[in-house]
């Protein structure tokens, strides 16, 4: 199936490791040039390496920290001036640290909201008026099953993240007249080097293996395993395509059929 990537640019965020560049991996492979952005430039320049050698698309990469203003400010700026146009739009950051009510700082809490729910505004405010402008687009916010079915120890993540789908929901509201689609891409147990941290903080918690917290979520997924990062960037590049201009307001949970709820 063509999905409509020639000639389109994607900017995607988070796109060093893990889920973000999976998916920036998927759409230069499917002919867009693809802008990418995460704060650590190291493993930015080897992310992006790796894109431009997998596939023949035209990419680039700016380092920035998606939490700041005055950063993604720059980062759309310079998209702008070195592709003249952003078509699509992945909104993807890591997920704040695992931790229950009594012990979050308040500090905790701004850190999270800023990691998992701002960072999704700041991008948006950046690049919604471009997409008016050209009354077009796609807007993907990667977040977690975590805003269908909390999870236990994740509380900052089950608040800042449904937060998102809110955002995302109204948004997606006002943008359609203007021929852009909003939607929420909600990952399961999907195999990355974060799944690994949170296994880790999460077994020193309770004093069990790391082993110990990867059978309790297979054991609940019902289809046995973990999920793989392709899996996931598979949906993200459907919603951001052509093929899917009629889909408008969605939170697509990609998680083996963890969540037990009906919508």
């Amino acid at each position: 199936m063509d999905l409509g990537f020639a000639g389109k640019v994607a900017l995607v965020t988070g796109a060093s490791r893990g889920l973000g560049k999976a998916v920036a991996e998927l759409l230069a492979s499917e002919g867009a040039s693809v802008a990418l952005a995460a704060r650590d430039p190291r493993t930015l320049e080897d992310a992006a390496r790796d894109v431009r050698e997998r596939s023949s698309a035209d990419v680039w990469s700016r380092p920035t920290d998606v939490t700041r203003e005055d950063e993604v400010s720059a980062l759309v700026s310079s998209a702008l001036e070195r592709f003249s146009r952003i078509d699509v739009l992945v909104a993807n950051a890591g997920g704040p640290p695992a931790t229950r009510f009594a012990t979050t700082s308040l500090a905790e809490w701004r850190e999270g909201i800023d990691l998992s729910l701002l960072s999704t505004i700041l991008l948006c405010r950046a690049v919604v008026p471009h997409m008016k402008e050209r009354r077009s687009g796609r807007i993907v916010a990667i977040t977690s099953i975590s805003v269908k079915q909390p999870v236990d120890g994740l509380i900052l993540s089950n608040t800042a993240r449904a937060g998102v789908v809110g955002f995302m929901k109204t948004l997606s509201n006002e943008l359609g007249p203007f021929g852009i689609g909003a939607n929420v891409v909600c990952p399961g147990y999907t195999r990355t080097d974060r799944l690994v941290e949170l296994a880790s903080r999460m077994g020193q918690q309770e004093n069990v293996p790391p082993e110990s917290i990867y059978a309790r979520w297979t054991s609940q997924i019902p289809m046995g395993r973990l999920g793989e990062p392709s899996e996931l960037a598979s949906v993200v590049a459907f919603l951001c395509s052509e093929r899917a201009s009629y889909v408008n307001g969605t939170s697509v949970q990609v998680d083996g059929g963890y969540v037990k709820g009906v919508f």
